[in-house]
C-alpha cells in the first residue's frame, strides 16, 4: 500500500485519447457539482501525478467526493459483467473468465461506499445527485460497452487513475495536518481513517491496472489473465497482458 503512487497511461490511439478526454470532462463535472474551487485544483498539465493542492479541502468536502466517486465506481464492472454474461448465453460460449473479475470489481467498489456510509450520512441533495448520476452513467456505460468494450475499459482505467490521485491527495492532506477529524480511528476502532484510505487506494490501483490490461486484449477471444485457473486449450496472452497494463 505504501508503494502505490499515481500513474498515467499515455493515450496511444484515438480511442485512448477519446477515453482520456471524456474522463477529464467527467472530472470537471464532478468538481463543479461538489463545489471544488479553482484554488483547490491541481496542475492541469499533470492531473494524475500532482499530490497536493494549493488550498486543502475540508473533511466534509472530502467525504462528499468519496461518496460520489464510489457511488459511480461500482457501475462499470456490473455493466460489463452483465453484458458479457448475456453475450455468453447468446453465443453459447465460455466467457474466458472475465465475468468473475468484473463483478468482483463492482462488489469491491460497493464495499468502499458502504464503509464511507458508516462515517457520513448524505443529505437529500447529495442523494438526488447520486440518483441522477447513476441513471445517466449506467445507461451511458451500457451503450459504450455495446459499441466498444476496449475503449470503455480504457475509460475505466483512466477513471481509476483519478481515484488513485484523489486518495493520494487526501492522504497527503491528512499527513500535513489539514484534516484533524481524520486522524482518529474508524467506527470499528481498529484502524485510522488514513489506514482506510490507503486500503481503498490500493484497491483502486488494482482496478486501474486490470482495466488498462483488459483494454489491451482481444475482447472476444483472449482469456482473463487475472484468474488463477484457465480452462480450455488457450494460454494467457502473457505478452500483451504482462504487468499492470500501464
Amino acid at each position: 500500500m505504501l508503494a502505490v503512487v499515481p500513474e498515467h497511461r499515455t493515450p496511444a490511439t484515438w480511442g485512448d485519447y477519446f477515453a482520456w478526454k471524456f474522463m477529464r470532462f467527467c472530472r470537471w463535472g464532478m468538481d463543479f457539482c461538489t463545489g471544488m474551487k479553482g484554488e483547490q485544483k491541481v496542475d492541469k498539465a499533470n492531473p494524475t501525478t500532482a499530490t497536493h493542492s494549493i488550498k486543502p479541502l475540508t473533511e466534509s468536502q472530502w467525504m462528499i467526493r468519496f461518496l460520489f466517486l464510489e457511488s459511480i465506481a461500482g457501475v462499470p464492472g456490473m455493466v460489463a459483467g452483465m453484458l458479457r454474461h448475456l453475450h455468453s448465453l447468446r453465443r453459447l460460449k465460455r466467457d474466458n473468465g472475465w465475468i468473475e473479475t468484473l463483478l468482483e470489481e463492482s462488489y469491491n467498489e460497493r464495499m468502499h461506499l458502504l464503509t464511507f456510509m458508516k462515517m457520513c450520512e448524505p443529505g437529500w441533495f447529495m442523494k438526488l445527485m447520486i440518483l441522477g448520476a447513476q441513471g445517466v452513467y449506467f445507461n451511458g456505460m451500457v451503450l459504450s460497452y455495446l459499441i466498444s468494450p476496449k475503449i470503455t475499459h480504457r475509460f475505466v482505467g483512466y477513471l481509476e487513475e483519478e481515484a488513485v490521485h484523489t486518495y493520494t491527495m487526501a492522504i497527503k492532506q491528512i499527513d500535513d495536518g489539514h484534516l484533524p477529524k481524520c486522524t482518529g480511528t474508524c467506527p470499528e476502532g481498529k484502524r485510522t481513517m488514513r489506514d482506510l484510505i490507503m486500503y481503498i487506494r490500493a484497491d483502486e490501483a488494482c482496478h486501474r491496472g486490470v482495466n488498462h490490461t483488459l483494454s489491451n486484449l482481444d475482447q472476444k477471444e483472449d482469456p482473463n489473465p487475472f484468474v488463477s485457473d484457465y480452462k480450455g486449450d488457450r494460454v494467457p496472452p502473457t505478452t500483451r497482458a504482462q504487468g499492470s497494463g500501464l
